[in-house]
């Protein structure tokens, strides 16, 4: 096995390898995987058909990686009765300059994620070009000064396991059983908060002697193999596939473990899962409503209000800690009685965790389960993707393929974009290498993946924290930008923000490149005096440059102010803008990072700017959901960057991710029962940098989308000196489904500039969407 996996994945210092699968759409428009040997060297990504014999072969492609790459997490999609985890690169210059990659594990995916990241941050891969394509190396051996080593500690998140935010447990044991101890969460003394309807959260904690990946994997699976372990479980099924990292199951219990005289019980589940930076995997679950599958005969629905699995792993990988929690309502018709019968039917059912305990004790370790790769994914296949499926190997172009095989083999030289690495005239033919090919590559551990985090924070923040507000200037005027939210310091009043004690949250040390130790923050750098929490038809860009705004009347009065807007994009049949207006009166020049953030590029602006999320208050779902961890926002979603005379502003937006978006969907109806709290700084890398200093933070009280504002001023014109992406953006989509069921609007053709270095594929836009701002300001997210 351990052969098997160096095989799959290998890395050392400066270079990456291993087997991927190329997935694009053939002539009628249906996606097929290519298996394709990948070697990540320096910054330049190569593509073979078969392993290389030695260094100085040839690849069939090859393409550029530098700071103008984003990497966009698919999650889980099938293709052919495969399970693939999908990545896409795509170029923020040109979007139609795209790659959409399968890996047959979350680890693997991980790891050439988060390796291609670190290439694309890395200083030096910034380019001056906007529009030149990913070029093909056909020279000998190009190297360059600061190459990446992807082996070491500072490129691997060495302070993943800890958390950036001082918060006291809200969990306390009161009990242990078969090897399992058992927590209630704590409550707050507020009565009010407490109704009859309340069922308060279990949850067991044990070691299993497996890999994370695999225990994951084993509850991901509905397949025969859940029986050896899960003793509740008697049925279950995917209902539908909402994206890579989201589903609608239906789960049948048993009547065995049920008390006498009680009637079936079944489960209708929005399941969500991710996979964090440490290789901790993170499945959330919750009850929802579906018409296609209504109450069954014979069941009585119970209703999960919240619940799921955390598997962190421990001892090199070797074990792993596994959390199951679950807050259940079984519906007991007697509701005279007393909870006591519901509370034991629920520690029961979390004492599953020590039947797969026993489980892979038994199999010294465990293996995935076959049906994760078969039978799982027949269940949340439609009619309409299996008659897909059955078309896919149509014979009726082999001819037409077969007398070009050889040119398709063949090194292909000149410049070459991601297009030209995605480029392939056949493949609309499945190799033979691909028929019925068994997964005998098995990836290793890794410890990459920081952005699939990085994401659904900042997606839940935009979902559950998107109220903040101060109003210290005149506010008996007219709304305008900067005082559509109102400032409490009471922290009584819903809907209303204040700034967080920054103690709170952690940062880098002086020391922090010998030690990795983080301490509290004593300050900020600026003062955070007004927010917005606005809602659009269209997307709201550059806030802070229209006239009439808090920042437009302190320029005007010509003071010393400056302002660092962040403005937070949600979109979706509404589309939401939560905006923080932070300023100081201290010149820029006194603190050197923080202005070479302001004039620097946007290269440097993503590599640098951090965000720390702190849900306080609220359902263990949801702080599952957004975590205390800091993350790069800029190598999670697409942020867009407005230098203006007395402020530069960040335009963030949560629809550019996949991931983000499936999280926004996760804690919208909780958003009433949040308090949100935020802090910003720029990341230091180098010791003159040291210690961090927070930009400032925020604090956001039961926020309300229905208290949301309509912007009541015109937007400024474009200025001449934003980039190209600043006006053109698209979204990735893992298929042509997801594309209709997560966007209200057709998108509008997208005119590339011609270049004859470029293999352009008429069904290559399938991968992606694409939009011009100036045409289509926003991209309507449907709710599910």
């Amino acid at each position: 096995m351990e052969n098997q996996t160096m095989d799959a994945l290998k890395s050392d210092g400066r270079r990456m390898e291993g087997w991927l699968y190329l997935i694009r759409c053939n002539r009628l428009g249906l996606q097929y995987s290519r298996r394709r040997y990948f070697i990540l060297e320096e910054n330049y990504l190569k593509s073979f058909k078969s392993k290389p014999t030695s260094d100085s072969q040839k690849p069939l492609r090859s393409a550029i990686v530098d700071s103008f790459i984003r990497v966009n997490d698919n999650g889980r999609e099938s293709l052919s009765r495969k399970v693939f985890f999908i990545f896409t690169l795509y170029n923020t210059s040109n979007h139609n300059d795209c790659l959409k990659l399968g890996a047959s594990s979350p680890e693997e995916a991980a790891r050439w994620i988060h390796s291609l990241q670190d290439v694309a941050m890395e200083p030096g891969t910034n380019s001056k070009r906007r529009w030149q394509p990913f070029r093909l190396n056909d020279s000998k051996n190009t190297t360059r000064k600061n190459s990446v080593d992807w082996t070491s500690s500072a490129n691997m998140h060495v302070d993943a396991m800890t958390s950036d935010v001082i918060a006291p447990s809200h969990w306390k044991i009161f009990g242990c059983k078969n090897g399992l101890r058992l927590f209630k969460e704590s409550r707050d003394n507020n009565s009010a908060e407490r109704t009859s309807n309340d069922h308060p959260a279990i949850m067991a904690v044990g070691v299993i002697e497996g890999t994370s990946e695999s225990v994951f994997r084993t509850f991901m699976s509905l397949g025969l193999s859940r029986s050896e372990w899960d003793f509740c479980f008697y049925h279950g099924s995917v209902v539908e596939h909402l994206d890579g990292h989201t589903d609608i199951i239906h789960v049948q219990l048993c009547r065995d473990w049920l008390p006498w005289g009680m009637s079936r019980r079944d489960l209708l589940l929005r399941r969500y899962w991710r996979r964090e930076d440490d290789g901790t995997y993170v499945i959330l679950c919750h009850s929802v409503i579906h018409s296609d599958c209504p109450p069954q005969q014979g069941y009585v629905r119970a209703w999960l209000q919240s619940g799921g699995f955390v598997v962190s792993p421990l001892n090199q990988g070797k074990e792993c800690v596994v959390k199951h929690m679950l807050s259940l309502d079984w519906k007991l018709w007697r509701s005279y009685l007393p909870k006591t019968p519901a509370r034991s039917m629920t520690i029961r059912m979390l004492s599953r965790v020590s039947a797969l305990k026993e489980l892979f004790k038994a199999k010294g370790g465990g293996e995935f389960p076959s049906e994760f790769l078969t039978g799982e994914v027949e269940s949340f296949q439609t009619g309409d993707e299996q008659m897909k499926q059955e078309v896919e190997v149509d014979p009726i172009q082999i001819n037409e393929n077969d007398k070009m095989e050889d040119a398709n083999d063949a090194p292909v030289s000149g410049s070459s974009s991601l297009i030209g690495l995605n480029d392939d005239e056949f493949f609309d033919i499945p190799e033979e290498s691909d028929k019925n090919k068994p997964h005998s590559d098995t990836p290793g551990l890794s410890t990459a993946a920081g952005f699939v985090k990085k994401l659904h924070v900042l997606a839940a923040q935009k979902k559950g924290y998107i109220e903040l507000q101060n109003v210290d200037w005149d506010a008996s005027t007219s709304p305008c930008f900067g005082s559509t939210l109102l400032r409490d310091l009471t922290h009584n009043t819903p809907c209303t923000w204040s700034s967080s004690d920054p103690s709170l949250f952690l940062v880098r040390g002086e020391n922090y490149l010998k030690d990795n130790q983080k301490n509290k923050a004593k300050g900020t750098m600026m003062e955070m005096i007004a927010a917005d929490w606005l809602q659009s038809d269209k997307r709201e860009d550059n806030l802070a440059g229209r006239s009439g705004g808090i920042v437009h009347k302190f320029g005007g009065q010509g003071g010393s102010e400056f302002f660092f807007v962040i403005n937070i994009q949600v979109p979706g049949t509404t589309t939401y803008n939560l905006v923080l207006y932070y300023m100081t009166r201290t010149p820029l020049k006194e603190s050197p990072l923080l202005e070479r953030f302001v004039n620097g590029d946007d290269g440097f602006r993503n590599s640098r700017f951090k965000l720390i999320p702190y849900i306080s208050k609220g359902s263990w779902l949801v702080k599952q959901s957004v975590g205390k961890k800091a993350c790069l926002v800029g190598q999670a979603l697409e942020v867009n960057y407005f230098r203006g005379k007395n402020y530069l502003e960040l335009d963030i937006d949560v629809g550019s991710s996949t991931v983000a978006r499936g999280v926004v969907n996760l804690v919208l109806g909780y958003l009433n029962n949040l308090i949100v709290e935020m802090a910003f700084l720029i990341q230091a890398n180098t010791q003159d940098e040291l210690p961090e200093s927070l930009i400032g933070t925020c604090r956001l009280n039961h926020m309300d989308t229905s208290k949301s504002s309509p912007p009541s001023l015109q937007p400024p014109p474009a200025p001449p000196s934003q980039s190209l992406k600043h006006h053109h953006r698209a979204h990735a989509v893992s298929d042509n489904e997801d594309h209709r069921r997560s966007y209200e609007h057709p998108q509008p053709p997208f005119r590339r500039p011609f270049s004859s270095s470029s293999f352009l594929s008429p069904l290559t836009s399938s991968l992606c969407c694409y939009r011009c701002h100036s045409d289509h300001p926003t991209l309507q997210l449907l709710p599910k």
